[in-house]
Order: structure tokens, then C-alpha cells, then sequence
């Protein structure tokens, strides 16, 4: 009798496909994760941060899922439809060979969005497949129960707070908590599968073959036009442009939001507890992905955020964390309440699975900078900020000019107490400094003798305290010696030059400490205790901000081959997680959006630095 193949930390390897096997479809109100396998493992509805339908990634048994795949033995291989979001599996088998084409419709005049319609068709092009689709549907995170109505070609799925149906061109079958179909293509045959959202104004409806081919060339037709509109032409295009989409299946259209990442608690390392939900928007990751967008000509996604921003952020001085909250819903709600799913197992065993996120509730003054440059950068290359922005932006800077010199928990969200970060002071001068330059370029009114004074008080603190002369390095906050990667940001955000010996000297410092084949640790935990157990993997937006560093430094060389390395850690579709383990295996929340923009940035700046 075969053994069950166990991974390291004996945990069953078949029951879970790796983070990296997914590719990301989507509505921009919602999204699925698709196995290599086939499987739809992972699908929140109606909304990102919504309670799951199919969460198998979290749970085998549990979670639920939407199979789909031969029912011989098949190699598979996924690709997306080029310049689009609809993905395709593909089953190579003795027989023949099939595939799956997965998409969510969006495209003019697309009422499928209402419904956050997935559609599945198969289609066998060599040979003849059997092919078995099973959907298993697990309401609210697998805790609430639903019935099975079964009707020919239609099944509908109703739980007490959602319903779904689903509708195929082929026979289906139910128990009492699943459908399924059982069929075999030859060369040329198809068979369509699509699970709507359904309700007392939105009832089951058909989704016939001629319907699936105009939706797919529809929803092919709005992927394209979007992306036509990029301005980047270097040499990385597949790779930015794949990045690119990411973003945007990871916007929430009605509000302009922006996610973090789609997808909650898949382990940063298995066997420890950073397992975090990342449905939500942080302000920090969502300014950074309006620089991103932006500098490839996408003004119409910065302009959703900053209305995103305008309607949804106030200046009164009102919570913990001063006017800005580090992260909002993505309807702009600000209670975001963390608790454990105790009845899911977690990723490959990993516990917990959180929802909601107690880090809402820290003190980040970096995100202060993070905002305030994506308003400023948004004022330069797109359009003016109006005078109501302009009396929300003055508010903000002198927030943060009266409260600039406070200890917080910083940008790594630390739980183990607050700290003077250099980081979180680095971004309060960039919130100052931003906001100098666009009063004095519009002759905008400004309190500049407070700010002028203020900005100058804050370059002055981070030399002379930022600065360890036993480590010749810049370090991660005051009275410590720890590095960290985050003063990665210091030449990029232009504090400063990036040929200053002190900058070189702490550049080279990094190097030596925390980065590993192109690949940079945040920090090290064991030498800067954050309040969580277990390690963790190298950082992917970190590994960017060292190739931009090494590019400002000169070092293009360098640069490069730390960025062409980067770009093998990516999975088969082009997609990262937050993090890489020292095997170079995704982990983290995933696609997370921190990453990509930080690869779009890398890519644009060291293309100009090639010529």
C-alpha cells in the first residue's frame, strides 16, 4: 500500500496544492482562486472581504470548492489568455488533450458583475476527455447550513444569507449538500458551467454555449482596452503588465478600494501564527499601488482612490491612531474586528485562520507619507487636488507635525510594543516635505514657517539618531542597532542621495545582513522581538526596494541580476505572494499587491537607468 506523501512538518501534501498553483480571476467586486487542478479553492461573494463559499485552501474538508478536471490521469499547465484575466487550465492526457477556460464577466454594459457570475467552460480540443465537475459549496467560512435543489441542468444552493445557482449544459446530479456532472468531450464538444449570485430580484437563468462565447469575448475585449492604455514599453512588459492586471482585479470598482491582498490567513511559515486577513485596504498599499498605476498612465484608478479617500477619511483627531486609521473596509468602514475560525484546520494545518484585523487599531505614523505622496504625485501627473482635498491635506500635515515624535508599532505592524522607527519618522518628513512642494508650486495657502521648521526638525532626528556609528549603518529605530529593510525606502523617497557615503555604508551593511540571493529579510526576529511567534520568509516588496536602491546607487549590474533573480520566485502565471520561504516556495496572503507594485516601480526605474 502507497504512503500519504507528508511534508516537513507532517502535515498530508496531497490534500493541498501549494500557494504558487493558484491563478486569480475576478470583477473587481470579487475574486477566485483556480488550482493548477482545476479546483476553485478559494471565492468570497458578493465582496472581497464577504464570508467564503469555497475556501478549500483553508480547510480540504471543510472550506468547499468548485472541482473541475479530467477524470484520467492528466499533466496540467495554466496560462492567462494574453493581455487578459481569464485564465486557462489545460489537461494533457493519453487521450487527449482539454482545458478550462475560467473568467468572471466584466465589460460594457455587463450586468454578470451584479451577479459576480463565474463561468467554467470546457472545451476538448485533441482527442476525447471525460471530464467530472463537482461544486461543494461551504457558506460563511463552512459555519451555515444550505439545501440542494436539483433540476436537470440547474442547481441552486441556498443558505440563509446567500444563495447561489448554478447552470451547465450538461446533466447534473445533487445530494444533500452538492452537484455534480459526469460527461466525456470529443474533439471540438464543449460544456459551459457558470455559478451566479441569486436572489428575489436575480433568479437562476441558463448560460448556453453562444451566451458563454459572447461573455468570454466580451470580458477578453474590456482586459484589453484597459491595458492598452499603459505607457511602459521596456523589458520587462509581460511581467509589469501581468502586475498591472493584478492591481486591478485587486480593486473594488464601486469604491475606488484597493486590497491588500484577496485572500486571508495563508501562513507567512507553516507551523507559526502569522496568519493575517488582508481583504481590507491599507492605506499604505493602496497609495503605493497609486504611484504604480500612475506611472504607467492609469490615472483613472488614482482618481477612484483619492475620491476613495475624500468620501471615507475625515481630519478630526478622533481614534488612536489620529485622523488616518492604517486601514478602512472596502466600503470605508472603519470596525474591523479580528477573531479566529476555530472549526477551519488553516493552509496544509496552519492555524489560525483570522478574520478581521486587530491591526487596525495601531499607530502607524508612516502611512501619513505613504498618503500624502500618492496625493502629491496624483496632483503632478494626473490633476489638480481640489481645495476641499487641499484643506484635508493641511490637516493631515499638521497632524502629523504635532505628533510626528511619538513611538508607534511601525510598518511591519509589529505586536510586540511601540518603538521609535526610523521608517515611521522617514515617512512623517516625506508627509511634510510633499505637501511643502505642492503649496509652493501652486501657491497653494500653508502654514510653511510650521512646516518648514517641522521637516527640518525630523532630518535632523533621523541622522543623528537613525545613525549607528558601530553598525555604520542606518538602523531600524532609536537606542537599537537592529537593521532593517525598511530604510531601504530613504534614497528612494529622496531623503537622501543615494551616493551618500552613509547611505552607501548602510546599503552594504543590508547586503551582508538580511539579503540571501536577491532576496531581503524585513528584519530579524530573533534580534528584534515583534510580538509573534515563528519565523518568517524573505520580503518580496523588499527585494524590489533593494534593486532600486542598487540602481540609484549606480550599481546597475547588480541591479539587474538581483531583478531577473526576483522574477524566478514568481509562479507559473507571473503572480507572488507576500513572502518566499528559503526554498523558494509563495507564502503569505496571495497575489499580494505590495509586491507587484513594488516590481512595476523596480522595473520602470531600472529600465530609465538602462536606457
Amino acid at each position: 500500500m502507497a504512503e500519504t506523501p507528508v511534508d516537513q512538518y507532517g502535515q498530508d501534501a496531497s490534500r493541498y496544492l501549494p500557494i504558487a498553483e493558484h491563478g486569480l480571476i475576478g470583477d473587481m467586486r470579487t475574486v477566485a482562486l483556480v488550482g493548477s487542478n482545476g479546483t476553485i479553492d478559494w471565492y468570497c461573494c458578493p465582496a472581497f472581504d464577504a464570508p467564503s463559499v469555497f475556501a478549500s485552501v483553508l480547510d480540504a474538508d471543510r472550506g468547499g470548492c468548485f472541482e473541475l478536471s479530467a477524470t484520467v490521469p492528466a499533466r496540467t499547465k495554466q496560462f492567462y489568455f494574453p493581455d487578459t484575466n481569464v485564465l486557462i487550465t489545460r489537461f494533457f492526457t493519453e487521450d487527449g488533450v482539454g482545458e478550462v477556460q475560467d473568467f468572471m464577466p466584466v465589460g460594457a454594459g455587463s450586468v454578470e458583475t451584479e451577479r459576480h457570475r463565474l463561468i467554467r467552460r470546457v472545451l476538448c480540443v485533441r482527442g476525447a476527455i471525460p471530464f467530472r465537475a463537482r461544486v461543494a459549496p461551504r457558506f460563511r467560512y463552512g459555519t451555515q447550513p444550505h439545501t440542494v435543489r436539483v433540476l436537470g441542468d440547474i442547481a441552486v444552493f441556498e443558505s440563509a444569507d446567500l444563495s447561489l445557482a448554478l447552470t451547465a449544459t450538461v446533466a447534473l446530479e445533487g445530494d444533500a449538500l452538492d452537484a455534480w456532472a459526469d460527461f466525456k468531450l470529443s474533439e471540438g464538444e464543449s460544456a459551459v458551467f457558470a455559478l451566479d449570485q441569486v436572489g428575489e430580484d436575480l433568479g437562476p437563468r441558463t448560460c448556453a454555449h453562444r451566451e458563454a462565447e459572447e461573455q468570454f469575448g466580451t470580458t477578453v475585449a474590456f482586459w484589453r482596452k484597459w491595458l492598452s492604455a499603459s505607457r511602459y514599453r521596456g523589458r520587462w512588459r509581460e511581467m509589469v503588465h501581468r502586475s498591472a492586471l493584478t492591481l486591478k482585479l485587486l480593486t473594488y470598482a464601486p469604491t475606488g478600494a484597493i486590497v491588500a491582498a484577496p485572500t486571508t490567513s495563508l501562513p507567512e511559515r507553516l507551523g507559526g501564527e502569522r496568519n493575517w486577513d488582508y481583504r481590507y485596504v491599507w492605506v499604505r498599499d493602496a497609495a503605493f499601488c497609486v504611484y504604480a498605476l500612475l506611472r504607467l498612465g492609469f490615472t483613472g484608478e488614482a482618481e477612484a482612490f483619492m475620491q476613495f479617500v475624500t468620501r471615507h477619511i475625515t481630519s478630526g483627531d478622533g481614534g488612536p491612531s489620529g485622523p488616518l486609521q492604517i486601514m478602512y473596509g472596502i466600503d470605508g468602514r472603519t470596525d474591523l474586528p479580528e477573531h479566529e475560525l476555530d472549526h477551519l484546520e488553516g493552509h496544509r494545518g496552519a492555524a489560525p485562520v483570522r478574520i478581521g484585523n486587530a491591526a487596525a487599531e495601531q499607530l502607524q505614523l508612516d502611512i501619513y507619507g505613504a498618503l500624502i505622496d500618492s496625493i502629491y504625485l496624483y496632483d503632478k501627473w494626473a490633476q489638480p487636488v481640489s481645495s476641499d482635498q487641499w484643506d484635508q491635506v493641511c490637516a493631515l500635515v499638521d497632524w502629523v507635525c504635532a505628533h510626528w515624535d511619538q513611538p508607534d508599532e511601525g510598518v511591519w505592524e509589529t505586536r510586540g510594543g511601540r518603538k521609535n522607527f526610523l521608517y515611521s519618522r522617514l515617512m512623517c518628513w516625506v508627509a511634510i516635505e510633499r505637501a511643502i512642494r505642492m503649496a509652493r508650486r501652486r501657491g497653494l495657502p500653508a502654514d510653511l514657517v510650521r512646516w518648514l521648521d517641522c521637516r527640518d526638525t525630523v532630518y535632523r532626528r533621523i541622522m543623528q539618531r537613525g545613525w549607528s556609528a558601530e553598525r555604520q549603518a542606518f538602523v531600524q529605530h532609536e537606542q537599537g542597532d537592529v537593521l532593517d529593510a525598511s530604510v531601504l525606502m530613504m534614497p528612494l523617497a529622496k531623503f537622501i542621495a543615494p551616493t551618500d557615503p552613509k547611505w552607501l555604508s548602510t546599503l552594504d551593511a543590508l547586503g551582508q545582513e538580511l539579503v540571501s540571493d536577491s532576496l531581503v529579510y524585513r528584519y530579524d526576529p530573533r534580534s528584534s522581538p515583534d510580538g509573534v511567534r515563528g519565523d518568517e520568509g524573505t520580503f518580496s516588496i523588499c527585494s524590489f526596494w533593494y534593486v532600486e536602491a542598487l540602481v540609484r546607487a549606480g550599481r546597475l549590474d547588480e541591479a539587474r541580476l538581483a531583478f531577473e533573480k526576483m522574477l524566478t520566485y514568481a509562479n507559473h502565471l507571473g503572480l507572488y505572494a507576500e513572502e518566499i520561504s528559503p526554498t523558494g516556495e509563495q507564502q503569505g496572503n496571495f497575489p499580494q499587491a505590495f509586491t507587484h507594485l513594488g516590481l512595476i516601480s523596480a522595473a520602470f526605474n531600472l529600465d530609465r537607468a538602462l536606457g
